[in-house]
Order: C-alpha cells, then sequence, then structure tokens
C-alpha cells in the first residue's frame, strides 16, 4: 500500500520549541507507533512534505533517523516503507531482549545503592496511579523511569547501551501494552515482583527470573498484536 501521508494537522508543529528536525522525527515516529501508518506503507517524500509542511531535506532527515531505529525500512527502487517483520523476526529480537533484562535485575542486585532501591520501591507507589491507572504516555514515563532506576542500579554502561537498542526496536510493540488495560495490570504486577525481588528481597536469582518472565509475556503480545496489525 503506498501512503503519501497521514491525515494528521500541521498545526501538532511547533517550530521554536525544537530544531524542526527532531520535532518532525517526533511526529513521524507517533504517527507509525500509532498506526496512521502500517508496516508495508510507502514514505513517499512528496506526501510527508505535503503533510508536515516542511521540505525534503527536513523529511530525509526524519527518514534516516528512523531508518537507524529500524522502524524504517529502505527498500531498492522502492524507497522507504515501514518495516514489516516476521513472527520469527520479533520472537528473536525478544529472545535478545530476555537476556539482556535478566542480566540487568541480577547485576542490580549485586551493584545498586540502597538509595536507588529506595526510589525503586518508590516508584511503584507512584505507577499506581501512573501506570497501572494511567493513560498511554504516563505509562510510557513511568517504564522509562523504572527501567532508568534498573539500569543506573546495575552499573554497566555497554549493556544499558544494548538494552537502548533493543528497546528502540521494540517500541511498536511496547506502544500495544501501554494501550491495553488489561495488559498494563498484567506488567505492573510484573515489575511489581521484579522490584519485589531486586530491592526488596536482594535476590540475584529470582530478580533475573522475574526480568525474563516479564519479557517473555511481552513476546507473545508482540507477536499476537502485530499479527493483528498485519491483518
Amino acid at each position: 500500500m503506498e501512503v503519501e501521508g497521514p491525515v494528521m494537522s500541521t498545526s501538532r508543529l511547533t517550530r521554536h520549541a525544537a530544531p524542526l528536525r527532531q520535532q518532525i522525527t517526533r511526529l513521524l515516529r507517533e504517527d507509525i507507533l500509532s498506526g496512521s501508518f502500517q508496516p508495508g506503507d510507502a514514505l513517499r517524500e512528496s506526501g510527508l512534505c505535503e503533510a508536515y509542511d516542511v521540505s525534503r531535506t527536513v523529511v530525509r532527515e526524519a527518514l534516516r533517523q528512523l531508518e537507524a531505529e529500524r522502524l524504517v525500512t529502505a527498500v531498492a527502487h522502492h524507497g522507504p516503507v515501514v518495516t514489516v517483520l516476521t513472527p520469527r523476526d520479533i520472537e528473536q529480537i525478544y529472545e535478545v531482549r530476555r537476556a539482556l533484562e535478566g542480566l540487568v535485575g541480577e547485576l542490580f542486585v549485586a551493584r545498586a545503592s540502597e538509595q536507588v532501591k529506595s526510589e525503586l520501591r518508590e516508584l511503584l507507589i507512584e505507577m499506581e496511579s501512573t501506570y497501572l491507572r494511567g493513560t498511554v504516555r504516563t505509562r510510557e514515563e513511568a517504564n522509562e523511569r523504572f527501567y532508568g532506576l534498573l539500569l543506573e542500579g546495575a552499573g554497566n554502561p555497554v549493556l544499558a547501551e544494548d538494552v537502548a537498542r533493543v528497546h528502540a526496536r521494540v517500541q511498536i510493540f511496547r506502544r500495544y501494552a501501554f494501550m491495553d488495560d488489561q495488559r498494563a495490570r498484567i506488567s505492573f504486577e510484573e515489575f511489581g515482583r521484579i522490584i519485589e525481588a531486586a530491592a526488596v528481597a536482594c535476590d540475584a536469582a529470582a530478580a533475573r527470573a522475574a526480568c525474563e518472565h516479564h519479557v517473555r509475556g511481552a513476546a507473545a503480545l508482540a507477536v499476537e498484536e502485530y499479527r493483528r496489525r498485519l491483518a
């Protein structure tokens, strides 16, 4: 399917607030994650320029950034399209994510300061409103805070970079969980188990297991919802 541009209002642009390239990248990323663009949709420069009311240079820069994030794929003799994945692609991505986040949980127990552990326990209380009963935006923010504290406690910048790269590849799947209240409830309970193991019991094996269990559930949801989107 070829798409000249999503149905949107250019009033979403606030040209003075941030560099225009960053704004367009953010808007295009959001339109992909929200489903305005579907997997396989062609991203024609002319249509995007008209839709966002910007130059081809800005659009090309945004597309390059989203290609780096794996949300966009450059197809020879066709141009950029919204990335299409197979169930096996998704499973492989989540296999890596599971291994990385299991290690994060284990290292958190070994290295996190009492201050970081306390902040993580306090965050769970806040997440009763910001995540369990929150909006997509507050859930995203709470999720970023949760992983930020876990990675800070784990104390391994190389691991943090690898986790960030994997999270960039699963943005679209994480959005599914943020939009679904039932899945958000399940995720909140899983966060609680991770925090109990890592920041209360300080059990490295249990923390690793809790992190891995959370990612397994996320993987199953990702495959199911992505198949539905493709259909």
